[in-house]
């Protein structure tokens, strides 16, 4: 055992050694030449420095009251990750902007080359695509989950996955379907074409699935805009239980799929084909996406959760802007 005269002196140099590092910072091959040593003893003081308790980082963050609502989340849903953001006060479209760029971020950091992304429509998507801001190309394939809509540029998704692949320098397959097919039937033809075929073996098999998280509230749904105004659709979908929409599926609290008839007419993956996704991430902002994302989560559909404050308040149930939320 080393004399207690030893002990001081190697604990004077840890001492030493921490602070050029971690407060100075200097690099630890300038650390050598300083003090005439190695580079290698510097990384082992280092390490004993760590082992002794002598080094202690505290972090000061202004979003540290967000990271515990993301704690709080995880907790409460069993996801893997959340990521929380600030609402903008007044302004849902520039909250709807910040969910989007915390999402890209997230996105960039779990790509990998080599990746299968497949995505579906919708407003919170387009926000994520159109903040995507790769350092680098990634040789990545973009594919739909779901047939498209024509008419607005969030709702057709294969722009989307055509825009986010060009913003990753990687590829897209497009699938040429519509979202609803006229029956069921027509829905099992299309499903079984070889172009449609191809695309939806590869989204299953996708590492990462972006998904969007619908209200099929009004205003503000873009489901509920596909509806005809009037009709027996409207009046089931007020009987079916319904409280949101995922991967175009109308859900009901549990998570599970409602008994509700265009449900059959979908040319979609189902919310149960993401399983194998590496990384399933649920994009969402607005008061009236706290029941669809409260659904999504009981059905176990994602893996990770982007949000805003007041959104995620209220799906915990507890206290932010938002008031009264069912």
């Amino acid at each position: 055992m080393a004399d207690g005269k030893e002990e001081f002196s190697t604990i004077r140099q840890i001492h030493t050694v921490l602070v050029l590092h971690f407060i100075d910072g200097m690099k630890q091959n300038d650390i050598a030449a300083a003090l005439n040593l190695s580079p290698s003893k510097v990384n082992r003081l280092i390490a004993q420095g760590r082992k002794l308790g002598m080094l202690k980082i505290a972090i000061e963050s202004p979003f540290q009251l967000l990271v515990e609502i993301e704690q709080k989340l995880v907790a409460f849903s069993g996801l893997q990750s959340a990521l929380v953001t600030p609402t903008v006060i007044g302004s849902p479209d520039s909250t709807l902007q910040q969910v989007g760029r915390a999402a890209a971020n997230q996105l960039l950091e779990t790509l990998r080359d080599g990746d299968v992304i497949a995505i579906t429509g919708g407003k919170a998507v387009s926000a994520v695509v159109e903040n995507i801001e790769a350092e680098r190309p990634f040789n990545v394939t973009v594919v739909p989950l779901t047939g498209g809509v024509q008419g607005k540029f969030y709702t057709d998704v294969n722009h989307l996955a055509t825009r986010l692949a060009e913003r990753l320098g990687g590829s897209t397959l497009l699938l040429h379907a519509p979202l609803f097919a006229e029956s069921s039937t027509q829905r099992d033809l299309l499903m079984d074409m070889a172009s449609v075929r191809e695309v939806f073996d590869l989204a299953r098999k996708a590492a990462i699935a972006l998904v969007g998280i619908g209200s099929i509230q009004t205003p503000g749904s873009s489901y509920f805009d596909l509806l005809p105004t009037s009709g027996p659709d409207r009046e089931i979908l007020a009987r079916s239980g319904a409280v949101g929409e995922f991967l175009a599926h109308l859900i009901r609290e549990d998570g599970t799929i409602a008994d509700y008839p265009p449900n059959s007419r979908l040319v979609a993956l189902e919310p149960a084909d993401l399983s194998r996704c590496r990384m399933v991430m649920g994009v969402a902002s607005g008061v009236e996406k706290v029941q669809p994302i409260r659904a999504a989560l009981s059905g176990g559909y994602l893996k990770s959760l982007v949000v805003d404050e007041d959104t995620a308040h209220a799906v915990l149930g507890t206290t932010g802007s938002i008031r009264n939320v069912a």
